[in-house]
């Protein structure tokens, strides 16, 4: 989103971003990670559906991502900021799209509450943005070291023969430590101590219910 454009030019973008967000086949800039071939071949039925649950699970946090990161962009009056929360968000949109592949290659579906997901990140980004830049960067912090910790996580649990998905996620968390140090040369303010608890109860129902739904 140039940072030339007016805040209702802003706004209009951020309203086609979601819409392509949740209703288009999502394109990656960098070519999805490479495993062995043949590989799900290996993978019972229940690894599949288990991976196919965690890579929905992780598809909607970066559904979040988009929806958080668009938000502070718009709320922000610091055209470097803003720029750093777009770039951000391009570089989710590979994760967006390497999950959302995998996901079909393992024959399940994304979640069914995709919208709900995206409008409440939105309005969590929203509120982020209007307590200050300071604040918002860190709950930028804050939210890719959570992250983090839950795609270490699923490591864990996906099918140790499920490389394909295991490389998506390495490569996810790679990025998403990146977000966050450039936040902190940023300036990011460290959250008071209720915020990153809420936040964590949130992303627990969130990741709870997408797992099924």
């Amino acid at each position: 989103m140039p940072t030339s454009l007016s805040p209702l030019d802003r706004l209009v973008s951020s309203i086609d971003s979601a819409l392509r967000t949740v209703a288009a086949p999502p394109h990656a800039s960098r070519p999805l990670p490479v495993a062995q071939p043949d590989a799900d071949a290996t993978l019972s039925a229940d690894e599949r559906r288990e991976a196919a649950a965690l890579m929905r699970v992780n598809h909607v946090g970066e559904v979040c991502a988009q929806a958080l990161y668009q938000a502070q962009a718009l709320s922000t009056d610091d055209p470097r900021l803003r720029e750093q929360f777009e770039q951000a968000a391009r570089e989710e949109s590979d994760h967006l799209a390497w999950t959302r592949t995998r996901i079909d290659e393992l024959g399940d579906r994304p979640s069914l509450l995709n919208p709900l997901w995206y409008a409440g990140a939105f309005a969590i980004g929203l509120v982020a943005g209007r307590l200050g830049d300071r604040t918002s960067l860190g709950f930028l912090v804050e939210t890719e070291r959570q992250v983090e910790a839950h795609l270490a996580g699923h490591l864990e649990r996906l099918p140790v023969a499920d490389s394909r998905s295991r490389q998506i996620v390495e490569m996810m968390k790679v990025d998403e430590a990146a977000h966050a140090d450039r936040a902190l040369d940023a300036g990011a303010r460290q959250l008071p101590p209720p915020l990153p608890w809420l936040m964590r109860a949130a992303a627990k129902v969130m990741t709870t219910t997408a797992h099924r739904i």
